[in-house]
């Protein structure tokens, strides 16, 4: 074995996107330095390297879709593109020192938790390594959802999914299936409908689409967010606040959205004149409970002379012939699938085995949940960021991810204060209780009661993925660690204080990593 096979550090972050970068900052700041995180890829920048298809970008004002800790005062538009975003968090692995940390292609395999050592066990791609703590930032929309569909092996065209995009492959004068409307598909839709002689979208469900108020930010305003930096923190004030004024809508009082949904009727109205297409494109349901989408260039492209909208999912495949649901054949030369990711079964939980021996699929087979979003019941000195019901549905997830990012800074602490072999495992009942709380605010919320079928929802309609709430609420929330919530084991000769007595600091550190005890 080679002497990284053999390499023990304190902890292992799992991705690179904004959810690991984040926390390779956090813990360096907590002074840290004995980590790795390990990059399935030959570069950082998470689902913003994997989505690089023409027209990409957020859908959350750039100045609000950064680390609080890294400001960028050079956006150039308001809502930026991808490659400014993944520019941005290379800037960020630069500028924090995270660069020596990453190990690039090191996909981890599986990842076992060792209960006599006290640490995990993790497998690459490239080598074998030991962690005391793992820190799971995969991220949700990172592994590509594509139907199985009859006949799609047989297709002699192109097939790609959006987030593996082919930029070797023209599409100028090709026929070109778009399957899904999702928040990739309206961006791409536009973005390659004037180069291909013909656009098919498949649509199952149409979306609830308003105005992207997009525009270039002028020199003079970067000039001032450089020379006075606090201009560009109130403007990322100002974009907090009024998103979260906006949340009780969501979550509370769902019919004040009616309003929202006549704005976005007129939207498309201005650009659809076709009463048949505005028919096809008009929800049934109720605005909020699918994911809102912004774009001024959709419902335009939507009415262009090559582009039909087939208002029913793709069901077969015939050769070159497409069959929907409701009958429809369409040829094509290229299917493009927009069919979103496994965000409720998400293929890492496969690779993670607990103390009992079991994945945390199997865990999970009844639906995801975990502590305050970050801790599992069954998997010690582990957590995820981004981890079940801290979804957001209408603000950025950089606000979620920070706060989340201060819950495992405290975890570490905690960590530290016990003593090395220390180990914290979410107790079931806290699991189960921070669970029943949110299940029960989310029984009001427009995600559970707008009459739809969305990616929020687990296969047995329970909404796992959205957080009920406002981002101050979850701060709150996340603030600290509650050492009631879990069992704590470490390295000590005598039996551990109850939870929330003080230890003291010589105790702390006192033991051997093989006696240990838990706290009841």
């Amino acid at each position: 074995m080679t002497e990284q096979q053999h390499e023990h550090v304190r902890v292992a972050v799992i991705g690179s996107g904004f959810g690991g970068l984040g926390a390779a900052v956090r813990l360096r700041r907590e002074g840290i330095t004995d980590f790795v995180v390990l990059e399935r890829a030959d570069s950082v920048g998470g689902t913003w390297r994997d989505n690089s298809y023409p027209g990409c970008a957020c859908d959350v004002p750039s100045h609000l879709y950064s680390f609080s800790f890294a400001p960028n005062p050079d956006w150039p538009r308001t809502f930026s593109g991808q490659e400014h975003i993944r520019a941005y968090l290379e800037h960020v692995t630069d500028t924090f020192g995270i660069r020596p940390h990453v190990r690039l292609n090191h996909e981890v395999l599986m990842m076992r938790w060792d209960a006599e050592a006290s640490r995990w066990e993790i497998e690459t791609s490239r080598g074998s390594l030991t962690a005391d703590v793992v820190v799971s930032a995969t991220g949700p929309l990172s592994d590509p959802k594509t139907p199985d569909i009859p006949g799609l092996a047989d297709f002699p065209g192109k097939v790609f999914h959006s987030a593996r995009w082919d930029h070797d492959y023209d599409l100028t004068g090709k026929r070109v299936a778009m399957i899904g409307t999702g928040a990739s598909a309206i961006q791409i839709v536009p973005a390659i409908q004037p180069k291909v002689s013909a656009l098919t979208l498949f649509q199952r469900t149409p979306p609830w689409v308003m105005p992207r108020v997009d525009r270039r930010i002028s020199g003079a305003e970067r000039w001032l967010h450089r020379q006075l930096p606090f201009t560009g923190t109130a403007r990322r004030g100002l974009l907090w606040g009024i998103r979260e004024l906006q949340v009780q809508a969501f979550t509370k009082r769902p019919g004040e959205l009616g309003l929202v949904e006549r704005l976005a009727k007129a939207n498309m109205n201005k650009a659809v004149k076709d009463p048949e297409l505005r028919a096809k494109l008009t929800p049934s349901y109720r605005i909020g409970c699918k994911r809102i989408l912004l774009s001024s260039t959709y419902y335009p492209a939507l009415a262009q002379p090559n582009v039909d909208v087939v208002a029913s999912g793709l069901s077969e495949v015939r050769g070159s012939t497409l069959v929907a649901a409701d009958g429809t054949e369409t040829e094509a030369d290229v299917i493009v699938f927009g069919t979103g990711f496994h965000v409720t079964d998400m293929p890492i939980a496969d690779r993670v085995v607990g103390a009992d021996g079991i994945t945390l699929a199997e865990a999970w087979k009844d639906g995801m949940e975990s502590l305050r979003g970050a801790t599992a019941a069954g998997f010690p000195n582990w957590m995820t960021i981004i981890g079940p019901n801290t979804g957001l549905g209408n603000s950025s997830m950089i606000l979620m991810i920070e706060s989340q990012l201060n819950y495992m800074a405290d975890y570490m602490r905690q960590l530290d204060v016990l003593g090395e072999g220390s180990v914290l495992s979410a107790r079931p009942s806290a699991v189960h209780a921070w669970n029943r709380r949110v299940q029960e605010r989310m029984k009001r919320t427009v995600w559970n009661t707008g009459g739809c079928t969305s990616w929020y929802l687990d296969a047995s309609g329970r909404n796992t993925t959205i957080w009920p709430g406002t981002t101050t609420e979850f701060r709150s929330a996340t603030r600290s660690v509650d050492l009631a919530e879990y069992e704590v084991t470490r390295a000590a000769r005598r039996p551990l204080a109850p939870a929330g007595t003080a230890v003291p600091a010589g105790e702390a550190a006192a033991g051997g990593a093989k006696d240990t005890e838990a706290v009841a």
